[in-house]
């Protein structure tokens, strides 16, 4: 026996007590993150991993500036993705999305305090820019039943103390989304509501050295899970009974076993069910000599989005010429509307010089050509000229701004659609596609 019980309890064996991130190694810990496989696959691939302890800092310190630029005295924040942004922690993600239980307020000293389940005030332990944990932030209707509005009212009143501790003669407070009872209370308290989400949005869309490599890692572990799909799809299809779920389901195990969080929808079809687009994958069995499309709306390691989009063509021959034509208009979209982009472009400008499907793909083009990504799909939204609304996106690229650039290709009443998405960065010269997972050669 010559291994200490601690080296059997740590995430990556490789390392020693701080992992690549700077977090600590041990598999006890509280803190969320990449597993064993995720950090010898980056390695493998030359990854530059984040510094979290940085990365945390950086977004602090810019939220912070942001609320001081506008002149408030702090934000208050309920969106589960926005709280994951300001402080890096998490808990029941998806159940927070529609039981708001959770609040962080950034004062603008940079002092912040967290309302957390009562029952978990220690899943914030290992950040400290967190500096108080709190909770009675639910004020919904499950958990408060018909005693809502007390309930906020002491929240409102708790909101309105630290304001007057870390803002003092504060009264303006930007709040991205609350309650009913929780606005009306923080009025009552004698607050003035602004608008928040224009706060996160705006300052989540510049992403930092490290939220870059975060990025990158949680595209890598994407691709790795997408091309396990793909093989599975390639190799088990033939043989029968493999239905859209099934493949589906590849995907979200693969991003889990990485240290992955979730997938935020369902949009693998196949064969006809592929138009129109927007149907969610189901139980339909999947047969050779068919096309599958899919859009991985994926919440990575790091919680980072990967929001990738492949179509393959299930066969060891080529596509139907029809096929092979819609997917190279496909290719050929992402590639003009990627040479479109630069730092100092106005993004109205980006609309207007867009490239133009033929009109025979017009009725079924996607929602908007390209739009911003993070820890999911974010501002800013490119809009197609047909839908463009002057003034809503009136602001210019900026380096570190990412982007994800897409194309979907049908014909009204057609037997099928092609999607494809790549994501990238804006540079200092242009845009940088950080996506990498190969075209299916089959429509080529």
């Amino acid at each position: 026996m010559n291994n200490h019980y601690s080296a059997s309890r740590r995430i990556d064996p490789t390392q020693g007590p701080r992992l690549g991130d700077g977090t600590e190694n041990n598999g006890d810990r509280v803190e969320i993150g990449p597993t064993a496989l995720a950090f010898q696959e980056w390695r493998e691939a030359g990854l530059a991993l984040p510094d979290l302890t940085k990365m945390r800092a950086a977004r602090h310190a810019a939220l912070t500036e942001a609320i001081i630029a506008r002149g408030y005295g702090g934000l208050l924040m309920f969106d589960p993705l926005n709280i994951r942004y300001a402080t890096d922690t998490t808990n029941m993600q998806i159940w927070n999305t529609h039981n708001p239980f959770r609040a962080a307020l950034l004062c603008a000293d940079g002092y912040m305090v967290l309302w957390d389940y009562k029952n978990a005030p220690f899943l914030a332990d290992f950040n400290p820019l967190v500096r108080e944990i709190r909770s009675g932030a639910d004020m919904f209707y499950f958990a408060r039943g018909d005693r809502i509005e007390p309930a906020a009212d002491a929240f409102a009143a708790e909101v309105a103390d630290l304001l007057a501790a870390h803002a003092p003669g504060h009264k303006k407070i930007g709040i991205d989304k609350i309650q009913p009872a929780g606005l009306d209370a923080i009025r009552n308290a004698g607050l003035a509501y602004r608008d928040g989400e224009e706060v996160t949005e705006r300052t989540r869309a510049i992403k930092t050295e490290h939220e870059l490599r975060a990025m990158r890692c949680a595209i890598h572990s994407c691709e790795r899970s997408m091309a396990a799909m793909e093989t599975f799809a390639r190799s088990e299809i033939p043989n029968g009974g493999v239905t859209e779920d099934d493949v589906w389901a590849v995907l979200h195990a693969e991003n889990i076993k990485r240290g992955g969080e979730w997938i935020e929808t369902r949009l693998l079809t196949s064969g006809c069910r592929t138009n129109p687009w927007f149907q969610e994958c189901g139980p339909r069995i999947i047969s050779e000599n068919e096309i599958i499309a899919f859009d991985t709306d994926l919440i990575g390691p790091y919680g980072i989005c990967a929001d990738l989009s492949r179509t393959w063509w299930i066969s060891d021959d080529r596509a139907p010429v029809h096929m092979r034509e819609s997917f190279a208009e496909a290719v050929e979209h992402i590639r003009y509307n990627i040479a479109c982009l630069r730092p100092g472009r106005h993004m109205e400008d980006v609309t207007r010089s867009l490239h133009v499907l033929q009109g025979r793909y017009q009725a079924l083009k996607y929602s908007s050509p390209m739009h911003g990504v993070g820890m999911c799909d974010e501002w800013p939204l490119i809009a197609y000229p047909d839908r463009l609304v002057e003034g809503a996106f009136d602001a210019r690229l900026e380096p570190g701004l990412t982007l994800c650039i897409e194309a979907l290709v049908g014909e009204v009443g057609g037997d099928h659609m092609v999607k494809l998405e790549d994501q990238g960065v804006v540079s200092s010269v242009g845009f940088e596609k950080m996506s990498s997972y190969p075209l299916d050669q089959r429509f080529l």
